[in-house]
Formats: C-alpha cells, sequence, structure tokens
C-alpha cells in the first residue's frame, strides 16, 4: 500500500504551507528545515501529487536566508494577472508567506511568485506588502472573495498573541487595507494561528456558511496544540460566528468540549485547505503532531526526519440537532477487502480471527444494546496495544496510547477523547499504519488523530463491557 501520511526524507517539518491544485497536480508546500531534523532555518519545503496520496518530492521552493525566515502562508493562482507579476498566458502563482525576521521581534506578509508552475519562485521586490509593526502578525491566507460587498482578495492573518484574526482586502494583491478583526472568543488557551476561511453549502439546504478555521497552541482540546472552528458568516469585511462563544478557559473541560474542534486527538494542528478546487472539492491537510512534544519524539540516526502530514480530508457542512459541522471524509488509498467479520455477540475479551496489514483501514459498527460500551484493541498483544474505547453512558470515545510509550515524553502519555453526537449503533472508520491512526465518527463529523507508540497491528481484541454485537469488522488494505 502507498504511505498514508507524508513525510520529507529528512529533516523537520510542521505547518503545511501553500497548498494549491494547478494544471492537475496537488502542491503541497510545508515549513522545513532542510538543514536537520530541529525547528529552525524555516523554508517551504515541496511536493506534489496527482492524487493527494502518492507524493513526489521537489527541491525546497523558497528558503530561508540571512534577513528572514520563510513562515507560515498560502497560494494564489492569479488567472486574472490582478498582480501584473504573470502574463494573461502564463498566470503567476504567488505564494503569500510571514517574513519571520532572524531579530524574531517583527513578523510581516510577504510575495514570492512563480511562473514556472509552482517549482521555483522569486521574492517580490516590493515586500513587505502587509506590515504592522507586529512580532507575531503572521500565517496569511489569502482567498478571492465575491459577493454582494464586490469582488476582491481578501487576506485572513492572525494577531497571535492578541488572539485575534484580522481582515485585509485587495484588489491588486500588492496593497492591502485593512478591513476588520475578530476574536478573542471560544479556545484562547494559547497563541492563535494558521487561520482558513472558506465558503460551504450545508448539506440537504440551499443555504451557504462560511467556515473561520483556527489553530490554538497551547489550550487544544486534548492539551497542547489543536484546531477549533467557527461557522458563520462573511461578509467581504467581516466575520460573524452564528454561535457567540465566550471566552473559555483550557482547565474548563465542559466549555472546551462545547466549542467545535477540527480533530479531538492529540495530533492534528495548522490544518488548511486548497486553493484551485471548487467549495463542493474543499480538500484539507494538517501536520501530525503536537507542538507540546513535536520537538523530543525520538528520530532515526541514519535517518533523522521529524514530522509528518494528515491524510488529505475533503470538507462538508452537514446540521446534526440544529449545530452546523464540519464533516470530514479522508483521501486514502484504493483498498481491497482482506477479511470480514459480522454479528459477532461478545460480552468479554475475544481475539478476533483477523491479521491486520501494516497499513490499512478497519470499518466497524457495534450495537452497545444495554452494556457499558466497549474496547478495541489493536497491536502484536494487549499488553502493548493501542486501546479504542466507547462508554456508553456518556458516548465518549478516547483513545488510550499509553501502553509501548514508557519511552517517550510524558507529554507523549495521555488519552484523547470525543463526546459522539449520535447515539445507538458506534460506527467508526479508522485509518492506520506503523504511526498513527486516524478515526472518523459520527459519519465524519467527529474525528480524532493521534501518533502511537507501538503499530496497531497485526492483532485485533475485541472486548464488551456488558453484551455487544460486533455488527461489522471489515479490514482493507
Amino acid at each position: 500500500m502507498t504511505r498514508l501520511h507524508f513525510s520529507p526524507p529528512l529533516n523537520w517539518i510542521n505547518d503545511p504551507n501553500g497548498l494549491a491544485f494547478h494544471d492537475g497536480r496537488y502542491h503541497l508546500y510545508f515549513q522545513y528545515n532542510p538543514l536537520g531534523a530541529e525547528h529552525g532555518n524555516m523554508s517551504w519545503g515541496h511536493a506534489s501529487s496527482a492524487d493527494l496520496v502518492a507524493w513526489d518530492d521537489h527541491p525546497v521552493a523558497i528558503a530561508f536566508d540571512e534577513t528572514e525566515e520563510i513562515f507560515s502562508g498560502s497560494m494564489v493562482i492569479d488567472e486574472a494577472n490582478d498582480s501584473g507579476l504573470g502574463t494573461p498566458g502564463n498566470p503567476a502563482l504567488l505564494a503569500f508567506y510571514t517574513s519571520h525576521a532572524v531579530d524574531r521581534r517583527h513578523q510581516s506578509q510577504s510575495i514570492a511568485y512563480s511562473l514556472d508552475g509552482g517549482m521555483t519562485f522569486t521574492k517580490y521586490p516590493g515586500n513587505p506588502v502587509a506590515d504592522r509593526g507586529s512580532a507575531d502578525f503572521r500565517d496569511p491566507k489569502v482567498i478571492r472573495y465575491g459577493g454582494p460587498a464586490g469582488s476582491y482578495w481578501v487576506m485572513v492573518a492572525v494577531e497571535a498573541m492578541d488572539q485575534q484574526v484580522v481582515f485585509y482586502r485587495s484588489d491588486d494583491l500588492l496593497s492591502w487595507t485593512f478591513l476588520s478583526a475578530f476574536g478573542p472568543e471560544g479556545g484562547v488557551g494559547g497563541v492563535w494561528e494558521c487561520p482558513d476561511l472558506f465558503p460551504l453549502r450545508i448539506e440537504g439546504t440551499d443555504e451557504t456558511a462560511w467556515v473561520l478555521l483556527l489553530s490554538i497552541n497551547p489550550g487544544g482540546i486534548a492539551g497542547g496544540s489543536g484546531t477549533q472552528y467557527f461557522v458563520g458568516d462573511f461578509d467581504g469585511g467581516a466575520f460573524t460566528p452564528l454561535v457567540r462563544h465566550p471566552k473559555v478557559d483550557p482547565d474548563d473541560e465542559a466549555g472546551m468540549r462545547s466549542l467545535t474542534w477540527l480533530d479531538y486527538g492529540h495530533d492534528c494542528y495548522a490544518g488548511v485547505t486548497f486553493a484551485g478546487l471548487a467549495d463542493e472539492d474543499r480538500t484539507l491537510i494538517a501536520w501530525m503532531s503536537n507542538w507540546l512534544y513535536a520537538h523530543d519524539l525520538p528520530v532515526d540516526p541514519e535517518r533523522p526526519q521529524r514530522g509528518a502530514m494528515t491524510m488529505a480530508r475533503r470538507l462538508s457542512l452537514v446540521e446534526i440537532d440544529g449545530v452546523t459541522l464540519l464533516r470530514q471524509e479522508a483521501v486514502g488509498p484504493a483498498v481491497t477487502e482482506l477479511e470480514a467479520l459480522s454479528d459477532l455477540a461478545v460480552d468479554d475479551r475475544v481475539k478476533l480471527p483477523v491479521t491486520l496489514p501494516p497499513a490499512g483501514r478497519l470499518d466497524l459498527r457495534v450495537d452497545v444494546g444495554e452494556s457499558q460500551g466497549f474496547t478495541l484493541h489493536l497491536g502484536a498483544d494487549p499488553s502493548a496495544a493501542v486501546a479504542i474505547s466507547y462508554d456508553a453512558a456518556t458516548r465518549r470515545l478516547s483513545v488510550d496510547r499509553r501502553r509501548g510509550a514508557e519511552a517517550l515524553p510524558e507529554s507523549f502519555v495521555t488519552e484523547a477523547a470525543v463526546d459522539l453526537r449520535r447515539s445507538g449503533e458506534v460506527a467508526l472508520r479508522i485509518w492506520f499504519d506503523p504511526t498513527a491512526l486516524e478515526i472518523f465518527a459520527d459519519g465524519g463529523c467527529s474525528v480524532l488523530t493521534d501518533l502511537v507508540a507501538a503499530p496497531p497491528s497485526p492483532n485485533a481484541w475485541f472486548e464488551g463491557h456488558g453484551d455487544v454485537v460486533l455488527t461489522e469488522f471489515r479490514v482493507a488494505g
């Protein structure tokens, strides 16, 4: 099977940057240290794919220099040549990035442009194009707005320490005018980073809503870094959420769980979506790690590399019990069903008569009946397995990755959990490889991504906490 998660052959990566679909290929740029497996010397690495699954590595796209590091940002395909940096026959790709001054006291927004399809870039001589005189003004996402207020470009960035999203507009992509600010609101346990803003139709209706993604570090739902989102309206000048959230202290568990999170696991941060795709094909990739321990994860001395990306995810909007939620569907490799079980009654722990491949997909449905729930153990043996549990009384789905993680940082050895929104039969889709699980529940409205210490194969044990029926268990790889 093609690998599930992109990582470069060597060195450090973190945030995905400049995601764009252009001339039939998906371009993934990312925060990259070309000189080692630690954070530093930040540049934009580059890979591309025809299918979001198999990735080709390319040389560094935009490199750090003696004046600045190249921090996170986004890509624009300037089809109309609004910037004048390309031609109508050869539109420029404009990379908007944060210029992080080497003295670490100043951040501003700059442009590098490409005339060869995103392979090489030239820095715009008029940089920076947006500057607030701030040390924490960063992570520009540039989108095209078209609505009642007109048609123009919008930059969505953050004042990270102030926990504010700031909006700017431009007609030529080079000169920017301030529009408004949003926040602080919702999760405020750390700095705000890596915003994204996009419209999606609410399925089953004629209504469209805007989604504002916002990463936070620390103060995520599972501890450390995480990504919250707001659903609301953007009128071309300001964003207004459908539901106003008070500022929530990260120690207030009930308050934190009242917010909407892109992912309830430890390891999904800085997720942003691709430019160049139709709204109905809205697709996201995130960094699969956590700032709590990213620097401390072990590396292979023969192949020093840290960091990977989540699988790509298609996004849509749905309503469940009056709440508008993001639904995510993983874009995975083609798989073949290997084994299947059905209608297995369980009231204790049993080893399932299946063999899991090193990487693949599990689909299971469980009728919990009047039981207390169930636990699925994945790994070589139960004592070293990852445990995925469901508590029927609270509808809480949790992942315990502590077993086998004794040599990892203490901050890694914690559980993650999500309270499912739907009662009754529990249906899970689990993508797995030797390093991680991506779990999709509630039809994709509740997602949990975790790195794991021990590979979740080749065995599976199913444990009923009372009388449960494993209605379906399918293994594909």
